[in-house]
């Protein structure tokens, strides 16, 4: 800064340059030195300044003396031109770094905000909200208290606060600014909803206040969420019972009004032959091992809905399950032409072929059920990148493209079709999740008209 100002002088006496000029380039530099280093900076090279204006360009030059009263007048104008000039730059450049911290937390609180909204529910938002807000702000530590809970949630365990310090704050819902910890409450209108405390950084009033507004309404949104969630919960747990027990007895009825029947047969008719009893005794079993079979799927999906399936996962080859499905599936295919296309040289994948097994033997079944007698099933392997997949193709009726997307659903059956064949829309639901507890997708093609080709893929080994 002064060698500046000698520069300017020894060039000012070099080029001869007049008194007035040589202030306003004085003046200049004073402007500058309050724009970059402040007011402090700016008055002592005012009165250097004045000092050597003074001593280098004021008659008589090289000493303090001024001769002219007039020289007086505008050695002072100088020095006050100066430090006001000086003074109003400093303001600006406060102002200006003022402007940049407001931007600086409003950005700050715009990036909180967004990342609240990322949390799916009331724990891991706090789990995830003192994190946050020490990233956030560039803070050294975070703690958050919620007035129903119990646990205090910490960015780190390193990070130490006094639990009831902040119990405390909010219960009464303040702001308490110390030198060490500062506490916020968490607030949504007049309700205090818990606590933050914040350590390090330097963090102004203002935001700590909008921090405490903004985590106050992310944790009301999340309990709405979470609240919501277990109503629309039972919603579909009410449902789905519904309509399993309207399936259920639906499908029971047909088979116990059958084995009813060809009991009191049995017990009445004194004059039936060994074949007419025959019959009726396969009409029971056939109609005991169905009832059996909506029981073992009622109770699958209940297993599958609880989360408690489990994979017995190896590398196995695609042809064991299929061999195997078809087998399950025999009766029921007898009256349909089925062709079975398995590439050759197909890598194992990780499946539970038991459980592969069963979705073929579904796809397999709806294909015989919904589709006309003698026409062809087809059944391929083949592999697509990093998986096989294995399709069921039928010359059935087709299914709608709106339907397309809700025949996995549980229950659900088609509306052309759901009084054509027995069943109770278990077995797509069932196949699904099976599936994509391997990893892998379920999907189907169809065309009215024309058939459908299901689908599914399972990922390779290795």
């Amino acid at each position: 800064m002064f060698a500046g100002l000698a520069a300017l002088i020894a060039a000012g006496r070099y080029l001869n340059v007049n008194p007035t000029a040589i202030a306003m380039v004085f003046l200049i530099a004073v402007l500058f030195a309050s724009a970059y280093w402040g007011l402090r900076y700016a008055v002592v090279l005012s009165v250097v300044a004045t000092a050597a204006f003074n001593f280098f360009f004021l008659p008589p030059l090289y000493t303090f003396t001024i001769s002219d009263p007039q020289n007086w007048i505008a050695l002072l104008a100088f020095l006050v031109t100066a430090l006001v000039a000086g003074n109003l730059s400093e303001r600006a450049r406060r102002e200006a770094e003022d402007a940049k911290r407001r931007r600086r937390e409003v950005e700050r609180l715009y990036a909180l905000s967004q990342q609240l909204l990322t949390a799916e529910n009331l724990v891991s938002l706090l789990n995830l909200l003192p994190k946050i807000v020490t990233d956030t702000f560039s803070v050294s530590g975070a703690a958050i208290f919620v007035t129903d809970r119990a646990a205090v949630y910490r960015s780190g365990p390193e990070v130490a606060f006094d639990d009831e310090r902040l119990r405390s704050v909010a219960a009464r819902g303040e702001l308490v600014i110390e030198d060490g910890p500062t506490y916020v409450s968490l607030r949504v209108g007049v309700k205090t909803v818990g606590a933050l405390a914040v350590v390090g950084g330097n963090v102004s009033r203002e935001s700590l206040e909008a921090i405490g507004s903004l985590a106050g309404l992310a944790i009301e949104r999340a309990r709405a969420i979470d609240q919501v969630t277990i109503h629309r919960a039972a919603q579909e747990s009410e449902r789905l019972r519904t309509a399993l027990l309207d399936s259920v007895t639906h499908e029971f009825r047909t088979p116990l009004t059958s084995i009813k029947a060809s009991v009191s047969s049995l017990l009445t008719a004194s004059a039936l032959d060994a074949d007419q009893r025959t019959e009726l005794l396969t009409v029971i079993e056939e109609e005991t091992d169905r009832l059996n079979r909506l029981v073992g799927e009622a109770s699958e999906m209940a297993q599958l809905d609880s989360g408690l399936l489990k994979l017995n996962l190896r590398p196995q080859n695609i042809r064991d399950a299929v061999e195997s499905a078809l087998d399950a599936a025999r009766n029921l295919l007898q009256k349909h032409t089925v062709e079975v296309s398995i590439a050759d040289g197909l890598p194992p994948v990780m499946m539970d072929v038991d459980r592969t097994r069963e979705v073929i033997t579904h796809l397999l079944e709806n294909a015989a059920k919904y589709s006309a007698a003698g026409t062809l099933i087809k059944v391929t392997a083949e592999r697509q990148a990093h998986y096989v997949a294995v399709s069921v193709a039928d010359h059935g009726p087709g299914i709608d493209s709106f339907e397309q997307s809700l025949i996995f659903e549980k229950f659900y059956r088609g509306r052309a079709q759901q009084y054509a064949a027995n069943g109770t829309g278990m077995g797509l639901a069932i196949a699904k999740v099976i599936v994509e507890a391997h990893g892998g997708s379920i999907s189907v093609v169809s065309q009215l008209g024309q058939g459908s080709v299901f689908s599914f893929t399972l990922r390779i080994s290795g």
